[in-house]
C-alpha cells in the first residue's frame, strides 16, 4: 500500500547508509548505485547485489561504495529504507487528501493506491517476498506499520468514520495488519491478476468498517 517520487538521489541524506557521504560527488555515486541495485533486486533477485556487481553497473569503484554500502546488508536495507520512506509519504500524502475532500469510497482509495505501489515497484516485491531481510529491516518493518496504521486512523478520523479515540486506533492496526497481508499475498504471483483478491479485500474492509463505526 503514488505520485511522481523524486530519484532516489535527491536525498541520499534519507537513507539508511554505514556513513553518510558529505560531497555531492560521493552523494552522487551512492545515488547511481542504488538505483542501479534497485533495477537489480527488480529484475535479477537479491542474489544480484553483490558491491562488485553493483559497483561496477553504476561506474563507481568497489573501494569508494564499500565507505557506504559494504555488503549486500547495507544494500538491502538502504533500498528498504527507500521503500518504507516512500510508503509513509505515500499514506502522509492521502490523510492530508482526506482533510481537504470528501471520499464515498475510503476503503477503495486506500487499497487502490497501496496496490498500484506494489505494481509498480518491482524490487520491493522483490526484497519482501525474498528470504533477505536482516534484523534491522524486519524492525523498520515493524515500526512502518504502526506509523501506516496510524495514518489510515487519521485519514477515516478525518472522513468522519471513526472517532479520534484509542478503541479507533486499534481498530485501524488491526484493519492494516490484515489488509497487508492480503495486498501481499495478492501480488505474490502475477501483479495484473491480484484483483478479484483485492476486491474480497474491499469487501471485507468495508463490512469490518462498518461494524465498527461508532
Amino acid at each position: 500500500m503514488a505520485g511522481e517520487q523524486d530519484p532516489i538521489g535527491a536525498d541520499v541524506a534519507a537513507l539508511r547508509l554505514r556513513r553518510m557521504p558529505r560531497q555531492a560527488r560521493a552523494r552522487d555515486k551512492v545515488a547511481r548505485a542504488v538505483e542501479v541495485a534497485d533495477r537489480l533486486l527488480a529484475t535479477e533477485g537479491v542474489n544480484a547485489l553483490t558491491i562488485t556487481r553493483v559497483a561496477a553497473e553504476a561506474g563507481v569503484s568497489v573501494g569508494a561504495l564499500y565507505q557506504y554500502l559494504p555488503d549486500r546488508d547495507a544494500i538491502v536495507e538502504a533500498l528498504a529504507d527507500r521503500y518504507l520512506t516512500r510508503l509513509e509519504e505515500l499514506m502522509d500524502s492521502f490523510v492530508a487528501r482526506a482533510r481537504r475532500e470528501v471520499w464515498d469510497d475510503a476503503v477503495a482509495v486506500l487499497v487502490e493506491a497501496f496496490a498500484h505501489y506494489y505494481r509498480s515497484e518491482p524490487g520491493f516485491r522483490a526484497l519482501w517476498f525474498g528470504r533477505h531481510l536482516t534484523e534491522w529491516t524486519r524492525e523498520a518493518d515493524r515500526r512502518h506499520k504502526r506509523a501506516m496504521a496510524a495514518g489510515v486512523h487519521r485519514i477515516l478520523v478525518a472522513q468522519r468514520l471513526l472517532p479520534d479515540a484509542a478503541a479507533a486506533a486499534t481498530a485501524c492496526n488491526a484493519a492494516f495488519l490484515a489488509a497487508d497481508a492480503v495486498i501481499q499475498e495478492a501480488f505474490r504471483g502475477d501483479p495484473h491478476e491480484a484483483d478479484s483478491l483485492l476486491d474480497s479485500l474491499k469487501f471485507m474492509l468495508r463490512a469490518y468498517l462498518e461494524a465498527i463505526t461508532w
